[in-house]
């Protein structure tokens, strides 16, 4: 499983789409946290804390995610490979599993510069240090959670097909339902007042962890539906 993780690792370094891509996650946070006017910029909202990035990174990792995980299995299928990595003395699972944690360090490599922000803000509040990291600490858990599930998506969209852009488009599909999907339908009510859909969504558990309280039924959640979907991706690749 090592192996696998630091074959990724090194596939995604070797190119310049993983430097890309990163970039690309940092420019456009920088963007509008910082330059562009609107709800999200730091400087217009009058307040030393995080919480525009925190609101704004799921969405922009909605696209990051299966930007890294759209050639996990897709590329290995495409270069007829998989056959040859599924002969080796290894399991199903740790196959999946170290292409799942290969992507999902790679994320993390990503969102580490973030932390200057978190300098930033400490900086800039009146008086100096005036932020809450109670708050932070909890919001950066919460993103960490929500990436492992979003990674687990991706990867088993990627199993699906030997194309990586359908691969990226279905992890993307799937993440926007399990983010934003179960609240929208919520908001139409449609199962009356007593079923709260919202639950099953990741917005409401990632919110709640955001506040800075450590639910172990919110932690829970993510690992769960994280655990559902490397499940699926074994099973498809056992099938296969």
């Amino acid at each position: 499983m090592l192996a696998i993780l630091k074959k990724e690792i090194n596939i995604f370094f070797a190119s310049p789409i993983g430097y890309l891509v990163i970039a690309v996650f940092l420019v456009l946070n920088g963007l509008f946290l910082w330059v562009f006017t609107g709800d999200f910029n730091i400087l217009n909202n009058g307040y030393a804390d995080l919480s525009s990035f925190f609101l704004l990174a799921p969405w922009i990792l909605i696209f990051l995610v299966p930007a890294v995980t759209m050639r996990s299995f897709s590329d290995e299928k495409k270069q007829g490979t998989l056959e040859l990595l599924v002969t080796k003395p290894i399991s199903h699972l740790q196959i999946v599993l170290g292409k799942y944690f290969g992507a999902f360090i790679l994320i993390i490599i990503a969102l580490i510069p973030t932390l200057l922000y978190v300098y930033t803000v400490h900086k800039l509040g009146n008086p100096e240090g005036n932020l809450d990291i109670g708050s932070t600490l909890g919001s950066y858990i919460g993103l960490l959670f929500l990436v492992a599930s979003y990674t687990a998506i991706g990867v088993f969209a990627s199993s699906l097909t030997d194309n990586q852009i359908v691969a990226f488009i279905v992890a993307i599909f799937i993440c926007f339902i399990f983010y934003f999907g179960f609240d929208g339908i919520t908001s139409y009510n449609l199962f009356g007042s007593g079923f709260n859909l919202e639950n099953f969504g990741m917005s409401s558990h990632y919110k709640s962890i955001s506040r800075g309280v450590i639910d172990t039924r919110d932690l829970l959640y993510f690992m769960s539906l994280a655990a559902f979907f490397i499940v699926l991706t074994k099973l498809n690749i056992k099938n296969k």
